[in-house]
């Protein structure tokens, strides 16, 4: 990255793509969680790549911390970028619950520029109180770096019962947040849906009704912003978690097949 630091990147290639696509994950997580959802692309004829942020997975670095407000942002742009610059096609650009805020911020800003994006229970709003978000704005001042549980209900993933432990069992995984980042998260979250109407390239938003990880009422307001004409297509899935490519049978097949179809449509 711009500031040295190396970031994990796994790629799954396909000799016979016709587009790609670029997972950008969440907070806790890290790339290797998407294996299924790139055989799913895969079968479409997509090559995809997805990264460990910083932070996060095999990428080195605290667990949840920050040098820079920016840094995800920057460094999505580094990988876009490097990726985009081995493709016939800029890649479609798809991210996950935090992975989606930085997604989102990062297209508002024009820092990247993809074809079309998909943001997956995406970060705009939490459920944390006013004084937890202050508290954040605060140390970020005084213990930027300070690390926190980030108090995530990992029984609320998704209603599979074997993504929980699988998900605690993971050694790749953390449970990790600092000040700088959450204040991230919740400045970034308020500024992308106040800034939803300057989003005008073609985006597929899947909100989980039922979401505890992330307040699905961020997604909402975004998505009745003025701007959601012809280029936004929100599908919401009232009862299900915030994993919604991890959801248990037929929920799971259900979403898949709203992301297949509008893939479809935009060619």
């Amino acid at each position: 990255m711009a500031d040295g630091l190396p970031v994990f990147v796994r790629d799954w290639p396909s000799s016979r793509a016709h587009d790609a696509v670029l997972i950008v994950h969440g907070l806790g997580e890290h790339s290797g969680r998407y294996q299924r959802l790139a055989t799913w692309f895969h079968a479409r004829g997509y090559a995809v790549r997805c990264y460990d942020q910083r932070g996060h997975g095999k990428t080195p670095g605290q667990r949840g911390a920050l040098s820079h407000p920016d840094d995800l942002l920057e460094d999505l742009v580094a990988v876009y970028n490097d990726y985009a610059a081995a493709l016939p096609r800029r890649p479609v650009l798809l991210g996950h619950s935090m992975g989606g805020l930085v997604a989102a911020r990062a297209v508002l800003d024009r820092r990247v520029q993809p074809p079309a994006m998909v943001l997956s229970s995406p970060a705009l709003r939490t459920w944390e109180p006013a004084w937890r978000r202050k508290l954040a704005a605060t140390l970020t001042k005084v213990a930027p770096n300070l690390p926190l549980p980030n108090g995530l209900p990992f029984d609320k993933l998704s209603h599979d019962p074997q993504v929980e432990p699988a998900y605690r069992a993971d050694p790749l995984r953390h449970g990790w947040i600092t000040p700088r980042l959450a204040d991230f998260i919740f400045r970034a979250g308020d500024a992308t849906v106040a800034d939803a109407s300057r989003l005008t390239l073609p985006t597929l938003l899947l909100v989980a009704g039922a979401d505890k990880l992330v307040n699905p009422s961020g997604s909402r307001d975004f998505s009745s912003s003025g701007w959601a004409g012809s280029q936004l297509t929100t599908r919401y899935f009232d009862s299900l978690y915030h994993e919604l490519f991890n959801e248990a049978e037929p929920a799971r097949s259900q979403v898949l097949k709203q992301l297949g179809d509008w893939l479809h449509k935009r060619g």
